[in-house]
This record gives structure tokens, sequence and C-alpha cells, in this order.
């Protein structure tokens, strides 16, 4: 397994609510204000129009321009970009967090459990599928949200080394937000990265942020808290490993079989 470190900064921001263009615009700036190389740049979920309201009114077509916009970051950074956003897709619409490197789109998520108390399940399709992308040696499973919930699905069968999560987590549930990210980097000797937003949204639901990378051991290498701003940490693969060989609690795991309903 290659030994490469890897730079991440997490964008944790206030989003303009249903305006796509107007967020791409926001975003941009603080990108381009970066003072540093990194290797990946992860969104929050829903970040061209934050989560609510009705999908048909900013969803594109996959095709779209904020995936043109997503490849354009890419180039400008040399760095890979991710973050979820409603995508159009013949019978409906899902969550879709894109993976985008500087030679364009690798691949997508589409978000699983969707947020049943918000009626997300009414407005969108569910996703079935869990990829993992590979980029600059480490191996990364992408996931959305109220996923983090779902310890099954985010097990590290051996085939993830880092989670992103792209979120928009009310501030109402916000100690459950911290515990779940520091867990699921703990029980899947993982790096976790999970990125909220803040602000106050269009239905008037309040966000406090609290973003984490977290290394393999739970332990915080950047804890946002409410800061509107981009934060940029390194990641050490060498320091996964060796934790991964000292306490190798994954030979123990039970093996399990996911069954769709």
């Amino acid at each position: 397994m290659p030994d490469q470190p890897l730079t991440v900064a997490l964008v944790q921001t206030a989003m303009v609510w249903q305006q796509p263009a107007a967020n791409r615009d926001k975003l941009a700036a603080l990108l381009a204000a970066l003072n540093q190389p990194v290797d990946l740049v992860v969104l929050p979920e829903m970040f061209t129009a934050g989560f609510g309201g009705d999908p048909a009114a900013h969803a594109e077509p996959d095709s779209g321009p904020t995936l043109d916009w997503l490849a354009e970051q890419a180039v400008a950074l040399d760095a890979a970009i991710c973050g979820s956003y409603a995508v159009a897709v013949d019978g409906g619409v899902v969550n879709r967090l894109q993976w985008v490197t500087p030679a364009g789109k690798v691949g997508h998520y589409d978000k699983r459990h969707l947020f049943r108390m918000a009626g997300e399940q009414h407005r969108y399709r569910a996703g079935s599928e869990r990829p993992v992308f590979v980029w600059r040696g480490w191996r990364v499973l992408p996931q959305i949200c109220y996923d983090l919930r779902f310890p099954v699905w985010q097990r590290n069968r051996d085939d993830y080394d880092l989670m992103v999560v792209a979120a928009n987590w009310p501030s109402a549930r916000a100690r459950h937000w911290r515990l779940l990210a520091e867990a699921r980097a703990v029980e899947n000797l993982a790096c976790v990265a999970a990125v909220n937003r803040v602000g106050r949204d269009g239905n008037g639901l309040d966000y406090r942020g609290d973003s984490l990378l977290l290394n393999g051991r739970g332990d915080h290498l950047l804890d946002m808290q409410g800061d509107d701003a981009v934060a940029v940490a390194t990641l050490c693969h060498r320091e996964l490993n060796d934790y991964r060989s000292a306490f190798a609690a994954n030979l123990d795991a039970d093996r399990f079989v996911l069954i769709d309903s």
C-alpha cells in the first residue's frame, strides 16, 4: 500500500438558499483563497442550494453546470473535489455526491439512507451502490449525512482508508454528529473527513458546523466548530498503516451480508 500523505481541505460555510449559481461563485472565491496545495476538497451536502425545498426547482442533469464547475475547480487546484447536490435521473432525482479529479469525473455516490424525518424519501430516489474511489494512494469511501447513522453500510471491509461525509446536519443533533463521526473512525480503523455547513437555511434550521478531520484512532486533526471557513490538514498513510498493524481489531470483525429489503 502506498505510503503517501493526503492534504485535505474541509469547506464549512453557509449556503445561499436555493441559488446554485450564487453558491458556486461563493465557493469558488473561498477555494481561490487557498494559500497551499491540497489533494482533496470536501464540500457539504447540497452545496448548490441547501437541504430541503423542492428539488425540481434546482436539480440538474448529471452533466450540468455544477459538474462543469467541479471539473474547473479540480483542474485549478490540481486536486480531487467532492460534494453533493440534486441530480435529475430517469424516474426522479437523487442526492448525488460527485467525485471529480483534474482528469474529469471519476464517479458518483447516490445517498442510500434518505432522511425520513424531513420527507427526503418522498422527493429523492435512494442509491444502492457503495463505490470506493482511489486517489493518490488513498482508498476513499464517499457518504452523505444521514448515512453516518448506519454503521453496517459504512463497515470497513479492508476496502477504504478514508471516509468522506458531506452533510447538512442541524444544530439540534450536533452531539450525535460528533459521536458518530468519531465512532466510525475508531471502529473502522479509518480516517474520517466529515464536513457540515453553518448558518440558517430557508426552512429556519440552524447549523453549527463542527466539521472534523479524524485519524484512524479518532483523534481530531481538524475541529472547525462554528467557523465559516476552509480548513486544511494532512493525513499520514504510514501512521494509519502502523496503527492498523499494532491494533488489528479488524481481524476479529464479524462477517455479514447486506440484504436489501
